[in-house]
Formats: C-alpha cells, sequence, structure tokens
C-alpha cells in the first residue's frame, strides 16, 4: 500500500513509452484477467463508459463469447503471464482471429506477445497479482488511449489522484484503521452504483486475501430487485459498507438513502464511506486505495498474514495433477 502512489508514477513513465499498433480497426473489445490481474478490466469498462465509443467485456474464465471474431481486439491481462484460465481463453481468441494485446510481467504470455508480435507492456515483476494494481490499471488506460478508445486527459486526473492520495494518506490510513475496528469479527456486506461496482469488488478481493474473510458485496439499482427483499432478520454480526459518490444517479442516491432505513433495522453496523475526487478516476483510486489500508488494518487486528495465499497454491498444485 506504501507503494501505491510510486508505482502508479512508475506506470505512467513506463505507459509513456508504449508506441504498439494494431493491423486493423476493431469492432468490440474483450478484456481477459482473472483476480488481481483481472479486476482493472472491470474498473476500466466502467470508469471509460459513458466516453468510450466500442463496447468493452471483461471475462474471467477460461472460455470467450461468441463475439469474439477478427473485428475484436481480446487484451490479455496476466500478471505472472501464467494465468491458466486467461491463457487458455487467448488460445480460443487467435482461433477466433481476434487481433491481440497483453500486458504482463513475464511467463507463457511474454513469450506468446514475442513470438506473435503483439503489441505488449511489460510491468515489473516481484508482487503478488494484487499488489500490481497501480501497474496494470494505468496500462489498460495506456492501451485504451493507444487503440482510439479515450483521449490522452486520463494521465493528467490519474497525477491528480495520486497527488491527493499523497496529501491525504494520513487521514486515509485513519479511516481505514476505523473501518477495520468496525468490520472486527463481522460479516462485511459492500454495496455501490453500478459504476463503481468494479471497485466494490476489489474490497471484497481484499478482504478475502488479504484479511483472509468471507464477505459479499452487490450494487444498486440492481440490489434493490432483488437481494434487498432478503433483509428480513436481524442480525448483528453483519457489517454495511456502503461506496458512494458525487457520480451516483441521483435515483441510486435516492435508492441507498432509502435502502439504509432497512439495514438499520437490522443491523447497527452501517458504514457509509464518500469518495474524494473531483473526477471518476480519483474517486476510484481514492476507494480502491481506502479499502486496500482497510483489508490489512483487518488482517493485522485478525492476527492474519496478508501476504499469505496458502489455500490458492494448494489449489493450482492440484489442478496441475491433471
Amino acid at each position: 500500500m506504501l507503494e501505491f502512489p510510486a508505482q502508479v508514477k512508475q506506470a505512467l513513465e513506463i505507459a509513456g513509452g508504449f508506441n504498439g499498433k494494431l493491423s486493423r480497426s476493431f469492432d468490440n473489445v474483450l478484456i481477459c484477467g482473472l483476480g488481481g490481474s483481472g479486476i482493472g478490466g472491470t474498473i476500466l469498462s466502467q470508469l471509460i463508459a459513458e466516453k468510450c465509443p466500442k463496447p468493452i467485456s471483461a471475462t474471467k474464465d477460461y472460455t470467450i463469447p461468441a463475439f469474439v471474431d477478427e473485428n475484436t481486439l481480446v487484451i490479455a491481462c496476466s500478471y505472472s503471464g501464467n494465468t491458466e484460465e486467461t491463457l487458455e481463453a487467448l488460445e480460443a481468441a487467435i482461433s477466433a482471429g481476434a487481433q491481440i494485446a497483453c500486458i504482463t510481467s513475464g511467463g507463457k504470455l511474454l513469450k506468446m506477445a514475442g513470438e506473435n508480435n503483439w503489441p505488449v507492456i511489460t510491468i515489473p515483476s516481484g508482487y503478488p497479482p494484487r499488489s500490481a494494481f497501480g501497474y496494470s490499471i494505468v496500462q489498460l488506460f495506456r492501451l485504451s488511449e493507444a487503440f482510439g478508445l479515450i483521449d490522452g486527459g486520463w494521465k493528467a486526473e490519474m497525477k491528480s489522484a495520486i497527488e491527493k492520495i499523497e496529501s491525504d494518506i494520513d487521514a486515509i490510513r485513519l479511516k481505514a484503521k476505523e473501518l477495520a475496528q468496525k468490520l472486527y469479527g463481522t460479516m462485511p456486506i459492500i454495496y455501490s452504483s453500478n459504476w463503481l461496482e468494479g471497485v466494490g469488488t476489489r474490497w471484497r478481493q481484499q478482504i478475502n486475501e488479504n484479511a483472509k474473510m468471507l464477505c459479499w458485496h452487490h450494487y444498486y439499482p440492481e440490489m434493490n430487485h432483488n437481494e434487498l427483499v432478503g433483509w428480513r432478520t436481524e442480525n448483528k454480526d453483519l457489517a454495511v459498507l456502503i461506496l458512494k459518490s458525487n457520480f451516483d444517479h441521483k435515483r441510486v442516491a435516492k435508492r441507498m438513502e432509502l435502502s439504509e432505513v432497512v439495514y438499520r433495522k437490522y443491523t447497527p453496523n452501517l458504514n457509509i464511506i464518500q469518495a474524494k475526487g473531483s473526477t471518476k478516476i480519483e474517486q476510484a483510486l481514492y476507494l480502491i486505495h481506502l479499502g486496500d489500508w482497510m483489508s490489512v488494518e483487518l488482517a493485522d487486528l485478525i492476527g492474519a498474514d496478508s501476504t499469505e495465499v496458502d489455500v490458492i497454491d494448494w489449489l493450482k498444485g492440484e489442478l496441475a495433477k491433471f
């Protein structure tokens, strides 16, 4: 977490050196990636949805949608370069004739990119994938700019976001510690508007991996059409976290306000987190950084090793036998 601002600054320098080209135009985009490598694709697609002229989808599976063809740009994002789901999806994309671009630190993906002369951005290795988010999200923005999906204004917004995080870091860490204390011994539930759903996913993932806790997330307005009905029983072990933004649709903001009335009937643990910043990029990075710190503070309270992911390593080992 301490390295995040510096990581984004370095990532911007790496992005500045990219001059890869595509051989032809495309009609749609598919971003392939999982876990810490994949969450950036979801967040990117939601942050640029109102500006991007072409549809962007994110997949987190071995397979690809049927729409993928020679008119599709597939961005493979695997920090290690060896994520088996991403590599298998990539093979399917190749068979479908899609154009390929990559973001990785090495592994099979980097080798394939070199052999096939695909546009690739190589990021520093040696981190757990979830700790390299600053590197990967910046490169996703860079590829989006390079291939005509967005203009270059994102760079100034990214720099401004990091400057604000650096100037507000003491308050962020204090807020993170306070939230962790409130979440200790509970089952967290994260709610946000649709455009912040990827950020809410990041909060869940960080709580899962760093604090070794189960939790879940959902988003408005969709949850008002299903999950809200599930609030029927008092449970003081549940803790609600609502990520709010002044970019939320006005009707979504009202839905959040009214839904709070329901939550308070069944749990006293309700926490409102207001995003800070003047742009969507600034607010998303603020919330992500706050959530990252909170998950580590929570791990410390629990006595968990925030870097340990033994069960994932075990699973990979068992899968390698087949």
